[in-house]
């Protein structure tokens, strides 16, 4: 794979119109949901199709497909249709902090009128190709992260940059994250941003015994090999906070090809105002005690929690977590309602756009 290269843009709107469908996937069976769409679009409903699921849609090489959802729908959107080469444009239906949404959804119509006139590009995006076990590969859009299966449990293993050991380490796990990873998990790990357009993965050993662990930047040819993992209760690899996959031997991990493709509407990008976000978030986590940093990192990766399964994951004392959550809803980085099926617990969730429904009957 040759990096993130820029797509050529249509050169007139015939070349889009011809032979090009656009599909509008939304997140989850909501009727509801559903309606909105159909009523926001209204005449231009007839230009496009509208699945809840995309099994027997027909999607092929050159067509667009539109993602309304969180960046959630769009994450599990893309590792369905990662092996069809077709453009994927995401949507929003409120702010979010995500990097993934262009538009909102109240603006959707215009999108399509500007994809329909030929004013947008496609800008292809750095993905990992994780193999884990010998087993079949898995698509990464964010991160490929390994820890331990118990919580508060160090794993051991041994790294390697095309078939060239760089280190052993003992530490809480690893992150190895793209461009546009970088700005979630691993920097919450003390992983650097990268550029989205930046030719680089990274890899973040987290809270590792040895302090010369540092992250690391490797370009997107390298094959990243991590070997001998070790610890007690198994480890796991964690794929975009989506998939959870033991690991008994090791993973291979590269840059996937084709590189997935995004749309861009023509206009500033709002990458740069999301990673301004993001510094600002960063301070303001300055002066909050490591307790609430550690809240924060579960909520983001496990999505949103009760207060009995944020106690079991963290593993922190009741009083401490208490006063942690106080100081994370009082500075509005979690927000929390009531449980629908157990209005006596409250669910604590990061107020972005993150939130994607309940807990499982089994957590």
């Amino acid at each position: 794979m040759t990096g993130v290269p820029k797509i050529d843009k249509p050169r007139h709107s015939d070349t889009v119109q011809r032979g090009m469908s656009v599909i509008v996937k939304i997140a989850g069976k909501s009727s509801a949901l559903r309606h909105e769409v159909e009523v926001i679009l209204g005449e231009r409903i007839k230009d496009v199709a509208v699945y809840e699921s995309l099994v027997g849609a027909e999607l092929g090489k050159g067509d667009i497909l539109i993602v309304v959802g969180d960046d959630r729908d769009v994450l599990q959107t893309l590792h369905t249709v990662s092996h069809i080469d077709a453009a994927v444009l995401a949507v929003s239906r409120e702010a979010s902090r995500g990097f993934l949404s262009q538009v909102m959804l109240e603006d959707l119509p215009d999108a399509l009128e500007k994809i329909r006139s030929g004013q947008f590009s496609m800008e292809g995006i750095t993905a990992l190709e994780v193999r884990i076990d010998e087993h079949n590969p898995v698509i990464a859009i964010n991160e490929a992260a390994l820890f331990s299966q118990i919580s508060a449990t160090l794993v051991e293993y041994s790294l390697h940059i095309d078939g060239e050991l760089l280190w052993r380490d003992l530490a809480d796990g690893l992150i190895i994250s793209t461009p546009l990873g970088s700005s979630g998990y691993s920097l919450s790990a003390g992983g650097p941003l990268i550029h989205h357009a930046a030719r680089a993965l990274a890899i973040v050993p987290v809270n590792s015994i040895d302090m010369t662990r540092r992250p690391l930047i490797v370009g997107d040819k390298s094959l990243i090999s991590v070997e001998s993992i070790s610890s007690r209760g198994g480890a796991e690899v964690i794929v975009d906070g989506l998939l959870r996959i033991p690991v008994d031997e090791g993973l291979v991990v590269k840059a996937f090809e084709p590189p997935i493709k995004l749309i861009r509407l023509n206009g500033p990008s709002p990458i740069f105002s999301k990673i301004e976000k993001k510094i600002h978030l960063a301070e303001e986590l300055l002066d909050t005690p490591p307790s609430a940093k550690l809240i924060l990192k579960t909520i983001e990766y496990e999505g949103p929690l009760t207060y009995s399964q944020l106690l079991k994951k963290t593993m922190l004392p009741e009083r401490t977590l208490r006063h942690a959550l106080n100081i994370l809803v009082s500075k509005r980085l979690l927000a929390r309602r009531p449980l629908t099926r157990d209005a006596r617990q409250k669910l604590y969730y990061i107020p972005a756009g993150e939130l994607t429904g309940e807990p499982r009957a089994s957590e």
